[in-house]
């Protein structure tokens, strides 16, 4: 029977297999298709320059016993390379990568230049916040290493940025995305990246910048017809630091010239630092091309702080700012805030103002007051993952079940409550609702908060639904 480059290829991916771990398999040989088999030479397609080199780096001799395996001694392997980082054009660029005439597997690379690499780059306008000539990098120089306080909760995630910041752009950590909820210090721990590696690397050109500021500079730049300006600025930056990804969500043109920037600058060896309130799996309303480049590097979660943890970062405070406190208001303290850091930090700032402008000794009376006020001020936030669960629960369904297609009635009321308290508990919008809730539309969203309404006066069962519901998200 003779050989195809598809048969080679499944041959030389059942041998793969049966030699890594699953999620390597996945995610670093199930996207390559196989182009062209000329005699003993196999063509195959890979999705990036980075997804070449990191093939190259870590799976070249797998690969070269794969395919020896299958043609002989003789074998040799040709990548094509899509290159996305062409803006001016939809259609991928590809650029041929033979192999080497002394080594039947190692490639060389010869990518030609782009366009966009032969023009000089410049500052094209002034970007609010930053001079014409010296790019600024908006860091905060108080947020650092030194005063991030390690634990259990950010072991992982601080240990990343220690190593980007010894290495940038040269570790597996690119993108870096430091992931979490409210106050847990993403953006400290974002800025403290880049205040290291300014003081590793003078040379290299930091900017710090949140996804809502640099949405409106993309927006501006369209309106003065700048665009080419401002994607070839944001391709001089070394290392790029970008808040708030999430934010970026439901904006199809941002998300277009972030994608591009981003390609430009990872294919360069440039590193690129993310911050969201959510991993990348869980992101609504961003491009599937963006999200997998999110996750090619490393996704780091910043979780609560424990009880220890919180102990430390409130005696760190009080040190850095010169204050003694008796260890039993200090525990009272982290004992009852433990949410996340930023309230931790208010309660205390909150006390030394008390007790100096009221000329009061700190007290476990004067903490209960300032941290019972804390706690009711504090709104549980409610997200749409959170009532789909409840309701779920309370209907005795899983969440799989409530999203399903199915017509069934109790089932339909089900997901019809999940919409109606996702748009009255979040600022979420229909269109993104629906898409979170069995991916329906925003015209569904729009009838089944009717529906409800509608219910609610007509049915005493029905009501009752909606009471309990409400009493569960909103106690």
């Amino acid at each position: 029977m003779s050989h195809t480059a598809e048969s080679v290829w499944t041959d030389c991916l059942s041998f793969i297999k049966d030699n890594i771990k699953p999620q390597a398999y996945k995610t670093w040989f199930e996207p390559i298709k196989p182009v062209k088999l000329s005699g003993e030479v196999l063509t195959i397609q890979v999705p990036s320059k980075f997804f070449y080199e990191w093939l190259e780096e870590h799976y070249i001799k797998l690969l070269r016993v794969a395919l020896v395996r299958q043609l002989g001694n003789e074998a040799k392997l040709i990548y094509d390379v899509k290159m996305e980082n062409n803006y001016s054009s939809n259609r991928p660029q590809t650029v041929k990568i033979p192999s080497s005439n002394r080594d039947p597997l190692k490639p060389q690379r010869t990518i030609a230049p782009l366009e966009s690499d032969k023009r000089e780059l410049r500052n094209p306008f002034i970007i609010p916040g930053l001079q014409k000539v010296k790019i600024e990098s908006q860091l905060n120089p108080n947020y650092n290493f030194e005063n991030f306080i390690e634990g259990d909760s950010n072991r992982l995630a601080r240990s990343a940025g220690m190593a980007v910041a010894n290495k940038p752009g040269g570790t597996s950590f690119n993108p870096l995305l430091i992931y979490g909820g409210v106050g847990l210090g993403k953006t400290h721990l974002s800025h403290a990246i880049g205040v290291d590696i300014k003081d590793k690397y003078p040379d290299k050109t930091v900017l710090y910048i949140s996804s809502e500021k640099f949405t409106q500079q993309f927006i501006d730049s369209v309106k003065s017809n700048t665009r080419n300006d401002f994607i070839h600025f944001y391709q001089m930056i070394d290392v790029l630091i970008i808040d708030d990804v999430q934010f970026l969500s439901g904006k199809a043109g941002t998300q277009d010239v972030f994608f591009h920037i981003f390609n430009h600058l990872h294919q360069n060896g440039k590193q690129v630092i993310l911050t969201s309130d959510k991993a990348p799996v869980d992101m609504q309303d961003i491009e599937q091309r963006l999200l997998s480049r999110f996750k090619w590097g490393l996704s780091a979660e910043l979780q609560a702080p424990d009880y220890e943890t919180r102990i430390s970062i409130l005696q760190n405070k009080l040190y850095r700012d010169g204050v003694e406190m008796p260890d039993d208001i200090v525990e009272y303290v982290a004992k009852n805030i433990k949410s996340n850091v930023r309230e931790l930090e208010g309660v205390l700032i909150s006390m030394i103002a008390q007790a100096s402008f009221n000329r009061r000794e700190f007290s476990l009376d004067l903490a209960k007051q300032i941290v019972d006020k804390f706690v009711k001020n504090t709104k549980k936030e409610v997200s749409i993952d959170y009532i789909q669960k409840e309701v779920s629960k309370y209907f005795d369904m899983d969440v799989a079940t409530l999203q399903s297609k199915t017509r069934k009635r109790h089932i339909v009321q089900a997901r019809q409550l999940a919409m109606f308290f996702a748009k009255r508990l979040t600022k979420t919008s229909l269109a993104s609702i629906g898409n979170q809730i069995g991916q329906r539309d925003h015209a569904t969203v729009l009838h089944a908060c009717k529906t409800v309404d509608n219910l609610t006066e007509t049915d005493k069962q029905f009501k009752k639904y909606v009471e309990d519901l409400t009493k569960k998200l909103t106690f």
